[in-house]
């Protein structure tokens, strides 16, 4: 049975509506993992270190599109509880068109670009000569990239979320085929590395805006519509912090890698890597849950529920915690066993991630409850609450923790640096909740 966004919401209404978001996150994370082993395994340690080395100036052009998703679907299911939908379909129309227009802007200059930015952030030689490659080939796909990122979110608003799973899954198995025919069977390695991955994208984007865009039995359609500059403003202030979050993220790794070269070298930067794969897939579950709860909360803010807000918050808030306590306890029995996949053949360094990873793990039991915040304020059209919340979670608490405590700890302090971000970051979350309780009422 179809359920609609103006329900009360039980926690078997809740696991139901925002399972197919928390599957979605989980399988773009999977394929992202998969992506990688068969470069690294079938074209090379080069290519694959020169993915890595450029996947950070692809995230922050991406964000723009898990931007306007996000702050587009808090303006649209904000619109919508308020009883007028069509201007929310004018308004979710304005929200795909400016964004394929940004793709496009973005893709251009990113070509234009690439060569120095790749060199700028370190690449030489053989490895310069990789970025570029595939750069060049996935760059050209960022309209596409960004679409199929705010198609994610729309998806629910569209109160279509097994829908937006669906997609997903088809555009990660195109990535997934792919990737073993076009690295395996042809070859054509790195390039068709990249012709992959701009394929699935390719299909992200597509498929959403054909079924939007022709009659369909969901509450949102694409068509005419006009410049609200206004609107467009607020989504994007809405969603500035998950823009604020791929930013961050690419400056912490950055960060990350300088001070394990220093204290355990190649193996530091190799364990971090495998860390930061496992944990993706960890912390897709909070996003999932995060974007398939976020148009509830819009909806029932701009209907002024305020008893169904209260309730959204009090059991989001009892899910966030109670899976951040599984999640750790997962993460600390199985840390041998996923490092074991990537680093297995290096008894020395399998040591150092499974202990890195154990240690790493302990963040999740705040994590959660910090992710939804950042994303109840989105929902609240509270942008700067919001991007000041991911703001010091994802960049300043991080580079505090990663900076100060290897001083005292050694490797073991860049471990622990993420465990002291996130209990900032759930006191500055308790802080914003506490501080504007009597602006919207949540409880």
């Amino acid at each position: 049975m179809r359920i609609r966004l103006s329900e009360h919401f039980t926690y078997g209404k809740l696991f139901r509506f925002a399972i197919p978001s928390v599957i979605m996150m989980m399988f773009n994370s999977i394929y992202g993992v998969i992506d990688g082993l068969f470069v690294s395994n079938f074209v090379g340690k080069i290519p694959f270190a020169a993915i890595n080395l450029i996947m950070p100036i692809l995230m922050i052009i991406g964000g723009i599109g898990f931007m306007m998703g996000a702050g587009g679907t808090a303006i649209v299911s904000k619109t919508m509880g308020e009883g007028n939908p069509t201007l929310a379909n004018r308004y979710f129309s304005l929200f795909v068109y400016v964004t394929f227009a940004l793709g496009v802007i973005m893709a251009a200059a990113g070509i234009l670009f690439l060569r120095p930015l790749c060199a700028l952030l370190g690449a030489t030689g053989e490895m310069l000569d990789c970025c570029v490659r595939y750069g060049k080939i996935v760059v050209a796909a960022m309209p596409c990239f960004m679409l199929q990122n705010l198609f994610q979110s729309f998806f629910i608003v569209a109160e279509k979320p097994k829908l937006g799973l669906f997609v997903s899954i088809g555009a990660g198995v195109t990535n997934m085929f792919l990737d073993a025919f076009l690295i395996l069977v042809l070859p054509l390695g790195l390039e068709g590395a990249a012709l992959a991955t701009s394929a699935s994208q390719l299909v992200g984007a597509a498929v959403p805006v054909f079924y939007f865009i022709r009659k369909n039995d969901s509450i949102l359609k694409l068509g005419k519509t006009k410049f609200y500059a206004k609107a467009l403003f607020k989504a994007a202030s809405n969603g500035s912090s998950e823009l604020m979050s791929n930013i961050s993220s690419s400056i912490v790794t950055v960060v990350f890698n300088i001070q394990l070269m220093k204290f355990a070298a190649e193996d530091g930067v190799a364990a971090y890597g495998v860390i930061m794969y496992v944990s993706f897939i960890f912390i897709a579950i909070f996003i999932g849950y995060s974007v398939g709860t976020a148009p509830l909360v819009g909806y029932h803010y701009g209907a002024n529920n305020i008893g169904e807000l209260k309730n959204l918050l009090r059991k989001s808030t009892v899910i966030s915690i109670a899976t951040g306590i599984a999640m750790t306890a997962f993460g600390i029995l199985f840390a041998r066993p996923f490092s074991a996949i990537f680093v297995g053949y290096d008894a020395a360094l399998l040591d150092m991630t499974a202990r890195g990873l154990r240690i790493f793990a302990l963040s999740f039991l705040l994590s959660g409850f910090c992710i939804f915040g950042s994303s109840f304020f989105t929902a609240l059209n509270n942008g700067p609450i919001s991007a000041a919340m991911s703001f010091m979670r994802t960049l300043v608490y991080q580079l505090l923790g990663v900076i100060l405590l290897p001083i005292f700890f050694e490797l073991d302090g860049i471990w622990y640096s993420m465990l002291l971000a996130e209990i900032l970051a759930f006191a500055t979350t308790v802080f914003f909740f506490i501080l504007k309780r009597k602006q919207y009422n949540y409880f």
